[in-house]
């Protein structure tokens, strides 16, 4: 039995979402005639009450695609230091858009409204980066899965409304943070520009992200797209997948969720472990004591058919997922409670 915890986009799909993708209905998407795509897109802007969506093949292109809607060459994007479109995008920002990033030292990944208004530079100040948008990170991925409150985006929202900032959500794993915060999907449409949202970590789907926005920003980013490379065709097969994810994953991420803080505790008994950083959502962090090495814990659980990730600094990740079951986790916990460093 191979277990593997490196990351939730590990999943692979089941029959039924099989069987929903082989009998979609589909068309040349560039030309907007693919019926299922349009559907998807539609599902998803209704979900958030926002006006319109665009499906693309990965996360990081719609994230990418956002920055370069609501930006300029030259200009400054704020961000936690922690942040996806910062530190795993391949530099993206500022190979597709020519931005900088002033970045912050929040909390796990988030960041406040009191630090975005110190990060915006003096736009009467010509020496400095015009600050442009603000990107946040929900849940965080590096921050361990944690998920920001409504009322400290509302605020994030206000600032950039006093400083005419554009604000962009890569919600990833926005799914994790709505079951695990119990928060309305709507409330986000209403304090964000743009939203990305996945459909391949959580929900499982093989492939796919949708951008959020509104009628005029979806528009100009199905040209941005274009050029990005991420023009499809007959991709409803796809998209059919993402809609059965919708109808039948999102409650089983409570599930995910037991089951992570539920490792959590085995790491914390152990006398190995080091620190465990708090469990929102599906996303394990912990570190391993001085004396210990982490190479050789990664070595000695894979030796038991369990697979997970090292972040640097110390920091080893776990993440619970669709395809994570209950006999695995069981074992899971048995191994972490009886390995002997």
């Amino acid at each position: 039995m191979e277990i593997n915890l490196v990351s939730d986009t590990v999943t692979k799909p089941n029959f039924e979402m099989l069987e929903c993708m082989f009998n979609a209905q589909v068309g040349d998407d560039v030309y907007k005639q693919d019926p299922t795509v349009i559907e998807l897109e539609a599902t998803v802007a209704q979900i958030f009450g926002m006006e319109s969506g665009l499906f693309f093949p990965s996360g990081t292109m719609a994230n990418q695609t956002a920055i370069k809607l609501q930006t300029n060459p030259g200009d400054q994007v704020i961000a936690d230091k922690f942040s996806h479109v910062y530190l795993y995008e391949g530099g993206g920002a500022s190979f597709n858009s020519g931005v900088s990033f002033n970045l912050i030292d929040g909390d796990r990944g988030m960041i406040t409204a009191e630090q975005v208004t110190q990060a915006i530079n003096n736009p009467d100040f010509y020496h400095t980066a015009f600050t442009s948008l603000v990107c946040v990170e929900n849940t965080t991925n590096k921050g361990g899965g944690a998920c920001y409150e409504l009322g400290d985006l509302q605020k994030i929202k206000e600032v950039c409304i006093a400083n005419n900032l554009k604000f962009h959500m890569d919600g990833a794993r926005i799914w994790n943070a709505l079951i695990a915060k119990k928060q309305n999907p709507k409330a986000f449409g209403q304090i964000c520009d743009t939203i990305s949202v996945c459909l391949s970590k959580g929900l499982g789907a093989p492939i796919g992200s949708v951008l959020l926005g509104d009628k005029a920003t979806i528009q100009r980013a199905l040209r941005i797209r274009k050029m990005l490379g991420g023009g499809m065709r007959q991709v409803g097969y796809l998209a059919a997948a993402g809609l059965y994810a919708l109808e039948n994953n999102i409650a089983k991420l409570s599930e995910d969720h037991r089951r992570a803080k539920e490792i959590a505790q085995a790491l914390s008994k152990t006398n190995w472990v080091a620190t465990v950083e708090p469990v929102e959502t599906n996303i394990i962090i912990f570190s391993v004591k001085p004396n210990y090495n982490q190479n050789l814990v990664i070595e000695k659980l894979k030796q038991k058919n369990i697979s997970f990730s090292a972040l640097g600094e110390n920091k080893l990740r776990m993440v619970t997922h669709l395809d994570y079951r209950e006999v695995m986790h069981g074992y899971v916990l048995e191994t972490i409670e009886k390995l002997v460093m």
